[in-house]
């Protein structure tokens, strides 16, 4: 049984939310302060954490952000309904996909169970890409770029995976879009934009101008292959 910690202040919300993700078949550990959320992860296992921005002891956003320098969890955030600033930040601290609050109850659980799928993949052969000193190992989940690990979370491995299979070729953004998330585009989640951004940092590409995950504008992304050299 998959466990969820859900760090939530409001207590009446939290046990809402705690009653109806239990009665669907999920484990819930509940906080309702953020600086009690990295002590618990130290000492305790879970799947996937629903984080509220607006918390007491250490708000959402620097929890996230402390989270995700050690753990790999997927993280889905709770934002204010038209905060679109609290949308973007979050997703840029590597939280990987948020519900406007108020959520409905299986709007949320929809986005729980999709997070944990794309958590869990299921590899039947060792797969490996190399495109120079960039070496992709989706059995082991490793990423190596001049024979240094890179650390990725478990969506931006997914993503980037996507993009280096795919290598010379432009996917559009709905396609990532649909894949990585599981739903439409409608013009204007940054969820991958956000995620893209983020693998270019951590891979060493030019934010300004990327040369080597390129966005093609008007049409989508493109890995370029013959980037990877020193």
């Amino acid at each position: 049984m998959p466990k969820i910690l859900l760090v939530e202040d409001d207590l009446g919300l939290q046990q809402l939310t705690k009653d109806y993700l239990e009665h669907n078949g999920l484990e819930v550990d509940v906080l309702s302060r953020g600086d009690d959320v990295f002590s618990y992860l130290e000492n305790n296992a879970a799947d996937l954490m629903i984080l509220d921005v607006m918390l007491p002891g250490k708000d959402g956003f620097s929890v996230c952000r402390q989270v995700r320098d050690k753990f790999s969890l997927p993280i889905l955030m709770l934002t204010a309904k038209g905060e679109d600033f609290d949308q973007v930040i979050g997703l840029e601290l590597g939280a990987d996909d948020y519900v406007v609050k108020p959520a409905e109850p299986r709007v949320l659980l929809a986005r729980v169970n999709a997070l944990l799928r794309r958590g869990q993949p299921v590899v039947k052969a060792s797969e490996e890409i190399q495109f120079g000193d960039l070496v992709i190992d989706k059995t082991s989940r490793i990423v190596k770029l001049n024979e240094t690990e890179i650390v990725l979370t478990s969506h931006e491995f997914e993503l980037l995976w996507l993009l280096a299979s795919n290598a010379g070729e432009v996917l559009s953004r709905e396609h990532v879009h649909q894949h990585m998330i599981g739903r439409q585009y409608d013009g204007l989640d940054r969820t991958v934009d956000v995620r893209v951004s983020r693998i270019r940092k951590k891979l060493g590409d030019n934010s300004d101008k990327p040369y080597r995950i390129k966005t093609v504008w008007g049409q989508g992304y493109l890995f370029v292959s013959d980037a990877w050299e020193k």
